[in-house]
């Protein structure tokens, strides 16, 4: 059984009131998670999130720097000042 199921065959098992604790503390735990994340980061996750559904690989380290000099014009590697 995945936890899924198994978390809501338990959860079935529990008297109302033991059920609603249950919803309480997914709550508080899902608030807490979510409370050292800023609104840039949530949203940066759910496009990654979203990129992973599709099914496309995300682009490793060499290849976002491929990225972003493509984008600002073919210009490669590190500027030395």
């Amino acid at each position: 059984m995945i936890p899924e199921q198994e978390l809501l065959t338990k959860w079935r098992s529990l008297p109302p009131d033991k059920q609603e604790e249950v919803l309480d503390f997914v709550e508080f735990l899902r608030l807490k998670n979510s409370a050292n994340k800023t609104p840039l980061g949530e949203r940066l996750w759910q496009i990654r999130t979203r990129i992973v559904a599709s099914g496309k690989n995300l682009l490793n380290e060499d290849e976002i720097e491929q990225e972003l000099a493509n984008r600002r014009g073919g210009i490669q590697g590190r500027e030395v000042l």
